[in-house]
């Protein structure tokens, strides 16, 4: 396991827990925290650095589900 794979386990879980407050506050930090666990399902699955794992979710269209 590799650095990238490392952060991308530690985001995977700081997101749960970002989506888990967000439940209880406002929808914002649920998508945040959604979001954050695709980077770092990527950085995990498929061994992309941040960087490459931010710049592959910033090119998917919003209205993608």
């Amino acid at each position: 396991m590799n650095w990238d794979q490392i952060e991308g386990k530690w985001k995977e879980f700081s997101a749960k827990i970002q989506a888990q407050w967000g439940k209880l506050t406002e929808n914002f930090d649920v998508i945040k925290g959604q979001r954050t666990t695709l980077e770092g399902d990527l950085q995990q699955r498929d061994a992309f650095t941040a960087d490459k794992a931010k710049t592959e979710v910033d090119s998917r269209p919003s209205n993608m589900k």
